[in-house]
């Protein structure tokens, strides 16, 4: 029985040394792509002004939805930031989810609402909407309110917004989420200066933990104080400034954020709008954009901003922290499973042959990998006489590796942005570097395989809610 399970342990070690010889490769492409495409678009960021596209009479229309449930504490706050925008011609949709509490009695009164008739085309189907309501007072005539029954999504309410807006481009966001006043201006540009069929656009996403927000507008950007958030700010800045921008380069992007996400019309209404049943409502709609595209043979993009556009609040707990991340694993395995034929399909471009097979062996696989690569080696060291110091030297080598993408990142992003208020912080969040793998990637490979094992066992398929504790307001801290 030793010798069976000795030979699989040698078998097993080869087969991860050749596995990360290619997950190492994939990153050095990852690391030469994401350069340039941060070099392409600082080229854009300095050729486009605002004042350019706020003088323009040829912009395009852009709607924002932002889908609201019990959010009676912020509404007012968060609709005048969304309102305060900088853009020539858009509107703002926010749709009232069936919230429980007086979010909708809120917005009638303060913003002076009437419920008017509407034309409302049920283009991808949703749960009862009871009404839309637009301000008596011209200064807020750019809001449209959409009162609605709950269906216990957000893409049910995504879904209701975008029926009701008007312009053919729609910005996604949650009412919640705080955006720089140029996002729209960034986030449009290239579906009216690129010569391929523009179908989505998403910028870097950051953390508002310990930011000063006043009145629904970010006053002050604060490096996170608590652990949690912090790692994540850390993940944040590594996975959008490194691999999403790498994967804009390529044209290759599978994932839009759903909290902030420009998508246009014509598309999402052509493969059905967002999924009411999925788990990761955000990549199930790229992957069926990318299909569409592919399957029409048309020349399309989907491109990515360096530049962080908008700020949320992340998990504070490592127990809302696994919650989140057993969603986003449950939909990331729901996703893969219901395209498979995308996998290895030359059909499909680059998205077949490429970007889902990423996807699947690098995202997907990878925590299971880890998890059978602990438990053979613990078995190992009991019951074999396996090769200390190769095993400390592969495993120092895969660090080291890792921690020098982290730190290109971070500096890329202090060089580039200037996110951080001074040295103090960014020497904080390489230290943190330094302990993630031991620390928080443990419990984020606990998180997934969890999610894993949920959707498996069909448990617990619905969302749920994610606590928030809420923005600082306190000039003072």
């Amino acid at each position: 029985m030793i010798d069976y399970f000795s030979d699989f342990v040698t078998w097993f070690e080869y087969f991860i040394l050749v596995f990360m010889l290619i997950y190492l490769s994939f990153y050095l492409v990852l690391a030469i792509y994401s350069y340039l495409a941060i070099n392409k678009n600082l080229r854009v960021k300095y050729d486009l002004t605002n004042n350019k596209m706020l003088k323009s009479n040829q912009v395009l229309g852009v709607s924002v939805i932002a889908p609201a449930f019990n959010e009676s504490a912020n509404i007012v706050y968060n609709v005048k930031s969304l309102l305060s925008l900088l853009y020539p011609k858009f509107e703002v949709v926010i749709v009232n989810d069936g919230s429980k509490d007086d979010t909708l009695e809120i917005l009638i009164t303060h913003f002076e609402l009437k419920k008017v008739d509407f034309y409302y085309e049920e283009k991808v189907k949703t749960n009862t909407v009871r009404g839309h309501y637009k301000s008596t007072n011209p200064i807020y005539d750019k809001l449209l309110v959409v009162d609605k029954i709950n269906a216990g999504s957000k893409a049910d309410a995504s879904n209701a917004g975008v029926n009701s807006c008007k312009y053919p481009i729609f910005l996604c966001t949650d009412v919640d989420c705080i955006l720089k006043k140029d996002t729209i201006i960034k986030l449009v540009y290239p579906f009216m200066s690129e010569k391929n069929r523009v179908i989505a656009t998403g910028a870097g996403i950051r953390i508002s933990n310990s930011c000063i927000v006043k009145e629904g507008l970010l006053k002050e950007v604060r490096f996170p104080r608590e652990m949690f958030p912090r790692f994540q700010e850390l993940e944040y800045v590594r996975s959008f400034l490194f691999g999403r921008m790498a994967w804009s380069r390529m044209n290759g992007l599978l994932l839009v954020s759903g909290g902030l996400g420009m998508f246009e019309k014509k598309a999402f209404f052509e493969v059905g709008g967002y999924w009411h049943d999925s788990l990761g409502e955000d990549l199930d709609l790229v992957i069926r954009l990318r299909k569409l595209m592919h399957e029409q043979k048309e020349k399309f993009s989907i491109r990515y901003f360096a530049e962080s556009l908008c700020w949320t609040e992340v998990p504070a707990s490592a127990k809302i922290l696994i919650r989140q991340r057993s969603r986003w694993s449950r939909g990331l395995i729901q996703s893969l499973k219901i395209h498979r034929k995308v996998f290895f399909n030359p059909k499909y471009g680059i998205t077949g042959m490429l970007v889902f097979p990423y996807f699947v062996f690098f995202e997907f696989f990878v925590p299971i990998l880890e998890l059978l690569g602990l438990i053979i080696i613990i078995i190992s060291l009991i019951f074999l006489d396996i090769n200390l110091y190769f095993l400390l030297y592969s495993t120092l080598a895969i660090f080291l590796f890792f921690q020098s993408i982290t730190l290109i990142s971070i500096l890329i992003d202090e060089f580039l942005f200037k996110n951080y208020n001074n040295l103090k912080e960014i020497l904080i969040l390489i230290s943190i570097s330094m302990v993630e793998p031991i620390v928080y990637h443990p419990i984020n490979t606990f998180a997934y395989l969890k999610g894993y094992w949920l959707f498996i066992s069909k448990k617990e398929l619905k969302w749920g809610e994610m606590t928030r504790k809420g923005f600082n307001t306190n000039h003072q801290i």
